[in-house]
């Protein structure tokens, strides 16, 4: 993943064979949490006290326990979160440069700085439920996020400020789960980011246990996932697949993140199979 002002193409880093088993050394892998500030220093801030925090680490760590280890899912961890964060970054600023007016600019008047930091903290948060547990984690990490905000916020805002920075936050979060109805921009990025760390290295988990339904399967067939200024559209979404199993990611999976996201008429989104598909499996049976 590449976290410059380039095309970056976002992948996943995590190798479910780096698995320590105990806390220090869990700890000694560390996923260092960064994105392009570009001259925000809210943003850099938060990426400073973020990168400082041992509890939410440890958060994020017990998250991927459950996801991973205990249930054989794809990665809910640091890796993925940092994906979803620089990914939904990237696509409010191309919005944003294309004029399209952030929620903490219509109703309070403040900048896009701040929509920054509502959107990286939302991606950053979004998952931390899922250290309790996976049905209704998007509930769970409402009220972790409270406390974890009330932490950081007041490090950058007034109370006033801090205390509507965090609904905007907990907005976002809450707006991620299945049926969500984002009522703003920054909401609607990060459901949408969310969706797309779909590369294969987050599927490496439950596919190479044997999992063989249309869901492990076709997300093996993402390779990388690109965002980029569009032509028609002010975001382009291509998603590079090897095998054309990996349409199903798009049509069943993401379309939903899309689809009441608020977002859908500002993306472009295009799959591209290469010229000569790879095999993912050998043999099936049920």
């Amino acid at each position: 993943m590449s976290t410059d002002d380039s095309t970056p193409r976002f992948e996943s880093e995590f190798d479910p064979e780096d698995i320590a088993r105990d806390v220090d050394g869990r700890f000694k892998r560390r996923i260092v949490m960064n994105v392009p500030h570009r001259r925000n220093p809210k943003l850099q801030k938060v990426m400073e006290l973020v990168n400082a925090d041992d509890e939410l680490y440890a958060l994020w760590t017990a998250a991927n326990v459950n996801a991973v280890e205990r249930l054989q899912m794809s990665d809910h961890g640091p890796v993925h979160v940092k994906i979803v964060m620089n990914i939904a970054v990237r696509m409010l600023r191309l919005l944003a440069d294309a004029g399209v007016s952030t929620g903490v600019a219509n109703n309070y008047d403040m900048e896009m700085n701040d929509a920054e930091v509502v959107v990286a903290l939302a991606a950053l948060l979004h998952d931390t439920g899922m250290s309790i547990n996976r049905t209704d984690h998007e509930g769970f990490s409402l009220f972790i996020a409270q406390s974890k905000l009330g932490e950081i916020l007041p490090e950058l805002y007034s109370t006033r400020e801090a205390t509507i920075i965090r609904s905007e936050v907990l907005h976002a979060i809450i707006s991620h789960r299945a049926g969500g109805k984002p009522l703003t921009l920054e909401a609607g990025v990060v459901r949408i980011a969310d969706a797309l760390d779909m590369a294969k290295g987050r599927s490496r988990i439950p596919f190479s246990k044997g999992s063989l339904s249309i869901h492990s399967v076709s997300a093996a067939a993402v390779e990388s996932v690109l965002i980029d200024k569009g032509s028609a559209k002010p975001v382009r979404v291509i998603i590079e697949l090897s095998n054309s199993a990996g349409l199903f990611q798009l049509d069943q999976l993401l379309r939903q993140k899309v689809d009441g996201s608020g977002l859908e008429q500002y993306l472009e989104i295009d799959a591209k199979v290469g010229e000569e598909e790879k095999r993912l499996l050998t043999d099936f049976s049920l």
